[in-house]
């Protein structure tokens, strides 16, 4: 395993991921599963559930357990870094500079633009996480019990991520689900 070049997908990611985690899920699943096959895509989104529902940001958490896979120990450090340099460069930039030129108009629209384009972007990850996430009648309930049960209660991911596992341990079990 080329460990630069680990840390440069990565880097790619991490540069490219505006909006948070979700915002990444595309441009992960272009880079790390069509054009290096360090991941499947499932294998991307169980990453994806585990990286949600650990300690820390979904996308370093993601890249950790990656890199981790493809090169150990060693890997995980190299991807985490990759991911996180981007962002740790663009940030301290733009600290210095927009305190500057928060206020102006042209600088507050553009920020409006980039609110609705991090939209487009989630939306298409969940569109794009649908075809493997909900394969057939018993992944639809569950992903629409979720769904209803997060918009009005304030209950933890990690709650939903856990009844979700065992509820799909018994689908399994009971032969509504595939194995």
């Amino acid at each position: 395993m080329n460990l630069f070049a680990l840390f440069i997908a990565f880097a790619k990611v991490g540069v490219m991921t505006f909006g948070g985690g979700y915002a990444m899920i595309p441009i992960l699943e272009r880079e790390i599963v069509d054009k290096h096959g360090w991941a499947s895509s499932e294998e991307l989104m169980d990453y994806y559930a585990v990286g949600q529902c650990t300690p820390g940001v979904i996308a370093v958490n993601t890249a950790t357990f990656i890199g981790q896979k493809c090169a150990g120990n060693i890997g995980g450090i190299v991807a985490t870094l990759g991911v996180v340099f981007p962002s740790l460069v663009i940030i301290c930039v733009i600290a210095g500079i927009l305190t500057n030129f928060a206020d102006i108009p042209a600088v507050k629209s553009a920020f409006a633009g980039i609110r609705v384009c991090v939209c487009v972007l989630i939306f298409n990850a969940v569109v794009k996480l649908w075809k493997s996430a909900v394969p057939d009648k018993g992944a639809l309930c569950l992903c629409l019990g979720v769904f209803v049960l997060s918009v009005f209660l304030d209950v933890s991911p990690v709650v939903y991520v856990v009844v979700c596992a065992a509820a799909g341990i018994l689908l399994t079990r009971l032969g509504v689900r595939g194995k």
